[in-house]
């Protein structure tokens, strides 16, 4: 099993893959018991959603990162897949500005992705 630093490094890649943007990590260590890691990224489309999630989910798969969890289907507009010590939430933009989960966990540590 991977620690969740390398399975944030391994969302991070997979979302890049698939062009997902203004991708945040956010170091929830200190802030709350539910993850290590909660990274938030949009799509611009259900296509592009759906492409972004299955590419975390292969990639985990490959590196044997356990995955606990995928919510939501192929015409939600905010897809939410937990790895165990990093819960990732795929939003079309709308979704995003609507739940404003980065303003929900103002507290917690911008994380530097490479």
């Amino acid at each position: 099993m991977k620690d969740s630093k390398q399975i944030l490094d391994l969302v991070v890649e997979a979302i890049d893959n698939k062009h997902g943007e203004q991708t945040v990590a956010l170091d929830m260590k200190d802030s709350s018991v539910m993850a290590d890691y909660l990274v938030i990224t949009q799509a611009n489309s259900h296509r592009q959603l759906q492409a972004i999630v299955d590419e975390i989910v292969d990639e985990s798969k490959k590196q044997s990162a356990e995955i606990l969890q995928v919510e939501g289907d192929k015409n939600s507009e905010w897809l939410l897949i937990d790895l165990y010590d990093v819960i990732v939430n795929v939003f079309l933009p709308d979704a995003r500005d609507f739940y404003a989960l980065e303003k929900l966990f103002a507290d917690a540590k911008l994380v530097q992705l490479d």
